[in-house]
């Protein structure tokens, strides 16, 4: 009797392991699938709201920080 619990843990931990391998839980996307689902929304923002001039501002200013 005292061996089967060490053995159940054993198991327990082998179901986990096999478990995160497994198809992701409902509610939880892939962190590239987010960024895909995200970037054309950024992108339309971006061209809407006229944020692609501010980015290309900050980006020259920067590079003349750095002398370049």
């Amino acid at each position: 009797m005292a061996e089967t619990a060490a053995r159940t843990i054993i198991r327990a931990q082998g179901r986990r392991a096999y478990a995160s391998l497994a198809a992701r839980p409902s509610g939880t996307r892939h962190p590239l699938v987010a960024t895909a689902m995200v970037l054309p929304l950024a992108a339309l923002l971006v061209v809407l709201f006229g944020g692609w001039d501010a980015v290309v501002t900050q980006a020259s200013s920067v590079g003349v920080m750095l002398g370049r």
